[in-house]
């Protein structure tokens, strides 16, 4: 195979095949790739026994110069071997070229940078008032220690940014990790340890990388005594069973799960502007994104308006061969899950919903799925509840910014949202008043290594990026000494 890739896992420092592999494809053709090594449960067993020597035998966790040498290390290997990985992450998660310059892939690689740069001026330590008790004056300081053994585990829709908005604050904090794939994405894991292995000065044990095409492997890991922490990326229903599994060890869990967000478009909003973004961001990934607005609420007397108007951008968006710059959306990952979307998307219909453009698998080759719009969607149907990971926004009409708040927060998810309107104070007043994690006011970035990201119900638990992702990979020990 051309593409620089790796089949192999690593463990305890040594790249290994597994003795059976499965099969990787390319979305965008439906053509097999090639294989990747399918780890048995004794390799699964051999990783978490590797963490876990690393961790509780070496220096690594108390390390800080090692730690740093190791993430700067990586960082620079990653940039020496940012092409090839760009074109390996078209052809294997089908993301436009044009995203691989940002989420799937160069920002990733600067979340490195971000850590080692933090971990070289972090305090892991902070000093408490003196407390006076028993006719004795005492000193008192907090410890910030890492949690110990992570396992990672990694969807498909970002596998870099994934990776390594997990790996890069878990190295930093001093913890060893178990990195397990997705299925339909395993090359850009495997090639990560690839790297690893082959780049830097990362200790043998300390990270060790593994895919399987059996969903019984993170479910070992999630109850396996010998880790400490779950740090997990997906839907919300195998979130609650993660969280669940890990219950019975009461492992640390960190969840990013799902998301429903809705973009409100106030009254005095430029329309053209909020159709524009409510189509190209549907679109983004070809909606395979958590934080995708996929809802957008519109006031009931500019909802024809609104949906002549995104349907007329939905036209615009150029979609087909990711490798090409000017593409905006690649294929969805696989048939199966464009045969959920267009599920969806039928019975949304077929319970009162108005297709207005798209709802079809695209006439050719790869999982491509024509960009969806749903017009005279009830608020509390499937489609407007539950998440759909496809290229398809409902439009749903408001009576007033009450109402509309009401909207935005009857949802189990509080991953993300966005409101327009023509007044930035505005906006962002009602975007306070709606429980999610993030929003974007007025087509603003909030995404970035320094920000925490996370949802509010049963979108997650925890933050990821910014000091608060590292800081869900450590523990705190508080001491308490006698005055001299």
């Amino acid at each position: 195979m051309s593409l620089f890739h790796e089949d192999r896992l690593l463990i305890d420092g040594e790249l290994v095949h597994a003795g059976r592999d499965f099969e990787t494809v390319d979305p965008s053709t439906g053509k097999v790739l090639g294989t990747a090594s399918d780890a048995t449960d004794d390799q699964v067993e051999a990783a978490v026994g590797a963490a876990r020597r690393a961790f509780d035998t070496t220096d690594w966790t108390r390390d800080r110069a090692l730690r740093l040498r190791c993430l700067r290390q990586l960082y620079a290997a990653l940039l020496k071997h940012r092409e090839p990985l760009r074109e390996l992450t078209i052809a294997e998660v089908g993301a436009p070229r044009s995203l691989t310059h940002g989420t799937q892939l160069d920002e990733p690689i600067e979340l490195v940078k971000w850590y080692a740069d933090l971990l070289e001026r972090y305090e892991f330590r902070e000093e408490l008032v003196p407390q006076e008790s028993r006719g004795r004056r005492h000193l008192r300081w907090v410890e910030k220690e890492a949690a110990g053994v992570v396992a990672a585990i990694l969807p498909y829709n970002f596998p870099n940014q994934l990776a390594l908005a997990k790996l890069a604050p878990a190295l930093a904090a001093g913890c060893t990790v178990v990195l397990k794939g997705a299925p339909d994405t395993p090359w850009t894991t495997l090639t990560l340890g690839r790297i690893i292995a082959e780049e830097t000065d990362i200790p043998a044990g300390v990270v060790n990388v593994l895919t399987s095409s059996r969903p019984e492997t993170g479910e070992r890991l999630t109850t396996h005594p010998g880790v400490d922490m779950i740090s997990f990326t997906g839907s919300t229903p195998v979130g609650r069973a993660v969280m669940a599994a890990a219950s019975a060890t009461l492992k640390k869990v960190f969840l990013e799960l799902g998301g429903k967000s809705a973009m409100l478009v106030l009254d005095d909003a430029d329309l053209t502007q909020a159709a524009t973004f409510a189509a190209f961001t549907v679109c983004t990934h070809a909606g395979q994104g958590c934080g995708i607005t996929s809802r957008l609420l519109v006031p009931r007397a500019r909802h024809d308006e609104a949906v002549q108007l995104v349907a007329a951008m939905l036209g615009r968006v150029p979609y087909g061969d990711p490798a090409d710059p000017a593409t905006h959306m690649g294929p969805l990952i696989s048939e199966r899950q464009r045969t959920k979307v267009h599920g969806l998307v039928e019975r949304a219909v077929a319970a009162g919903a108005r297709l207005v453009t798209g709802g079809r698998p695209a006439a050719r080759e790869g999982f491509f799925y024509e960009p969806t719009l749903l017009a005279d969607v009830d608020p509390g149907s499937e489609i407007a509840r539950e998440e759909i990971f496809g290229p398809v926004l409902v439009v749903i009409p408001y009576d007033d910014e009450d109402h509309a708040v009401r909207i935005a927060n009857d949802s189990v998810y509080g991953l993300s949202g966005a409101v327009i309107g023509a007044d930035d104070d505005h906006a962002v007043a009602v975007a306070r008043r709606i429980r999610s994690g993030s929003f974007s006011i007025n087509g603003g970035m909030f995404f970035g290594p320094d920000a925490p990201f996370g949802g509010f119900k049963q979108s997650g638990i925890g933050r990821e990026m910014g000091v608060a992702g590292l800081e869900e990979f450590l523990e705190l020990k508080t001491f308490g000494v006698p005055a001299k």
